[in-house]
This record gives structure tokens, C-alpha cells and sequence, in this order.
């Protein structure tokens, strides 16, 4: 369901290093903040802590890097108005840079985030095609696109389903 609030047409353009910065910071917050939520309160309190400011300075350097190493492989929903309720981004996407495809052997979908407002008005759509056009455009190791998605979290797994996605290995974890 479309919030009251939603831009009607937000414009999706690759990130701006020099301008999006603070923009694309408040929807990542947004985005990992949403990830814990969907956990219980030890998974909510993870993603919460991690949010520090050192955390925030690499995190940005990073994304810097992989936007000017592969312009376009960062997007972000521009809205048309400037937003008072929420991030001021409509949404991004971040797909991992050429360089980085030997990890997966693939291209990898890091993260797609649409705001609250914005969700169900086709938004998520637009981002996934931009970038899967990207993908598209890389030098890869195996014609594939892939990304993790939260088991419990099922409007993101029903939306890459849509998108043609099936399961392909098991992604396992465990702390250092």
C-alpha cells in the first residue's frame, strides 16, 4: 500500500558522491535499522549498534569507492519535493562494483531499499532493472545475479521470486 506521503515520481539516477552523500546515508540507516526489526531483539540490537559514526565514515568511503571504481552500479530515487516525514531518499540500490565479481563469481545485488512511503508504486522495480541493466553491462565470471534476502522477510522474498530468482546454495554464517 502507497503511504499519502509518497512521491508520485521519483527520479532514479546514479549516485552522487559529492551530493547524495547524506541522502544515501539516511536510507542505509533506515535499510539496516529495517533489517533488525525484522529479527528478534538480539538481531534488532545488532544492526542498531553497528550504526556508529566510524561505521558510517568507512561505510561511505566504501560506497564512494565502488560508485567511482563502476559508476551506475550505485542508484538512488531522487523525490521530486523535498520530504519531511522520513529519509529524504525515495529509495537506492547497490549493486557491487565489476572488480568485485571473482567473490561470487556473479554480480551481486548488496542492498535494495525503497522507503516506507514509497513501497508498492513500482519503485523497487525501477531500481532492480536499473541495475540489473548494469549487471548486464559487466565482464562476469557466470551470467548471474545474486543476493541474500532475510528468510523471515516476506515481501522482499515474494518481490525476487517476481523478478525470476530461485533459491542457489545456502548462504551460512557464524561469528569470529
Amino acid at each position: 500500500m502507497t503511504s499519502p506521503t509518497a512521491d508520485p515520481n521519483p527520479t532514479v539516477r546514479p549516485y552522487h558522491p559529492d551530493r547524495d552523500t547524506e541522502a544515501l546515508w539516511a536510507g542505509k540507516r533506515a535499510f539496516e535499522l529495517g533489517l533488525g526489526e525484522a529479527g528478534d531483539t538480539e538481531k534488532e540490537a545488532a544492526y542498531a549498534e553497528k550504526l556508529t559514526e566510524g561505521y558510517r565514515e568507512r561505510w561511505l568511503a566504501w560506497v564512494r569507492r565502488c560508485a567511482t571504481d563502476d559508476p551506475g552500479c550505485v542508484l538512488v530515487a531522487v523525490p521530486e519535493r523535498e520530504v519531511a516525514d522520513g529519509p529524504p531518499l525515495a529509495g537506492y540500490a547497490f549493486l557491487l562494483p565489476e572488480r568485485l565479481a571473482f567473490v561470487w563469481d556473479a554480480a551481486v545485488l548488496n542492498e535494495l531499499w525503497v522507503a516506507p512511503r514509497n513501497r508498492g508504486t513500482g519503485l523497487a522495480d525501477e531500481l532492480f532493472e536499473g541495475v540489473l541493466s548494469h549487471a548486464r553491462e559487466q565482464t562476469l565470471p557466470l551470467d548471474r545475479l545474486l543476493l541474500d534476502v532475510d528468510t523471515e522477510n516476506e515481501r522482499a522474498r515474494a518481490f525476487y521470486e517476481r523478478h525470476g530468482f530461485t533459491g542457489w546454495g545456502e548462504l551460512v554464517a557464524r561469528d569470529l
